[in-house]
């Protein structure tokens, strides 16, 4: 009875070797994907009015059957070429792609920022919420009120713009901190999910107007921004932000505390 049962055992091993051995037959150790490298700068800036010449892309593959490196350059792949248009400022993105040896894409994108060289009003820096002069909903109470309900914090800090280009800038919070620090977001979970960060632009009259936001909360957008401005002389940037279909509005006043 010993002997008949190792003998089914073994049996059955080399069964399941002989199994594993045909679903993988024919599958690689290793999959190459092809090394793409921009030619020029990731960051591109065009002034408004000036064709965008694309820069193009390189791009080697590792050869396994030869051992060698080849030239993909002419497998490449470019999107998003057409729809720069050099005479709407904006932000506008190319990508490249190629297959490696197993069909798998890499890819690498490009963005193109077309601007105004001659905006110089520059509001880069770093902010403070004003919670007294910042309010919130319709009912139009004071940060400052919230911020001593909920507990998390007395001042809203650390709201950065940073220039990209000429006029146009990236935010870190374009809510002022309100889930981030009234709210607690940053205390209880650790992470920045709740800053609404974005890219705005400005001219040199001090208006602010919105490209685009993002939540990483719930994933969605602020609906505008309106009546937004920097002044250049009291260094304090003011806008009224809409969110959730009007659900949530608010009046944010920042105050710059270092360039």
């Amino acid at each position: 009875m010993k002997i008949f049962k190792y003998l089914a055992i073994g049996a059955l091993v080399a069964l399941s070797l002989a199994s594993c051995d045909k679903d993988t037959e024919g599958l690689t150790d290793i999959t190459y994907y092809p090394d793409l490298k921009m030619v020029g700068d990731e960051f591109m800036i065009v002034p408004v009015g000036t064709a965008f010449v694309d820069p193009g892309c390189t791009g080697v593959l590792f050869d396994k059957n030869t051992g060698n490196s080849i030239d993909v350059t002419d497998k490449i792949i470019v999107t998003g070429v057409d729809e720069v248009d050099p005479n709407t400022m904006g932000f506008y993105y190319v990508t490249y792609s190629a297959a490696g040896t197993d069909g798998y894409m890499a890819s690498v994108t490009r963005t193109i920022c077309v601007c105004d060289p001659e905006v110089t009003l520059d509001m880069g820096g770093t902010y403070e919420t004003d919670m007294s002069a910042s309010l919130y909903g319709a009912a139009q109470n004071p940060f400052s009120a919230y911020a001593a309900n909920y507990g998390y914090t007395s001042q809203c800090t650390g709201i950065k713009f940073t220039k990209l280009a000429p006029g146009f800038y990236s935010v870190n919070d374009l809510l002022g901190g309100w889930y981030d620090q009234v709210r607690g977001f940053r205390a209880q979970y650790g992470s920045a999910l709740g800053c609404m960060t974005g890219y705005v632009s400005l001219d040199n009259e001090g208006n602010i107007d919105l490209i685009s936001s993002h939540i990483d909360a719930w994933g969605d957008a602020l609906d505008y921004i309106d009546d937004a401005s920097f002044d250049e002389e009291s260094g304090v940037i003011s806008y009224f932000a809409s969110y959730a279909e009007g659900a949530v509005t608010m009046r944010i006043v920042l105050n710059r505390v270092s360039d």
